[in-house]
């Protein structure tokens, strides 16, 4: 891993599976004092590799247990298309991943909604602000991995 030391490896793979764990206890499982991992800790976070803390929320508690992934063909391939793209769905927070991709299609998005009856006000809602040249949906029907955590 470029510029990830072994000890950093370790306090952040730790932070992944639980970034409210003590300081001391995160010293003890990658054998630092408590100081010597805030130090690291703090300089993860001044280099960009650790970028935020959060937390994690079942999404079955919150009616939010359809998850869906819209496939989209762009309209244009333009800068003002993409642009209007990139501002309507990062405007959706229903819209959880957007991803460019290869291949047949443009964009690949990841969403959450409650059902499909609010899946259909989403994609309402997307086709208003941005014209598209084709959109299909797949509905997750069971989740057998979901995470975060990069291999670390």
């Amino acid at each position: 891993m470029a510029n990830i030391d072994p000890i950093d490896a370790r306090i952040l793979a730790r932070l992944q599976r639980r970034c409210d764990e003590p300081l001391e206890e995160l010293g003890q499982h990658v054998g630092l004092s408590r100081n010597a991992v805030w130090r690291r800790v703090k300089a993860l976070e001044e280099r960009g590799v650790l970028v935020g803390r959060v937390a994690v929320v079942d999404p079955d508690a919150v009616g939010l247990g359809l998850m869906v992934f819209i496939q989209v063909r762009a309209g244009h391939h333009s800068a003002d298309w993409l642009e209007k793209f990139r501002r309507a769905v990062r405007a959706m927070p229903e819209i959880l991943g957007v991803y460019r991709m290869t291949g047949d299609l443009d964009y690949l998005l990841r969403a959450r909604v409650a059902d499909m009856a609010d899946y259909d006000r989403l994609y309402q809602r997307l086709i208003a602000r941005v014209d598209m040249g084709d959109v299909s949906a797949s509905f997750v029907m069971e989740e057998l991995k979901e995470g975060s955590a990069l291999p670390l």
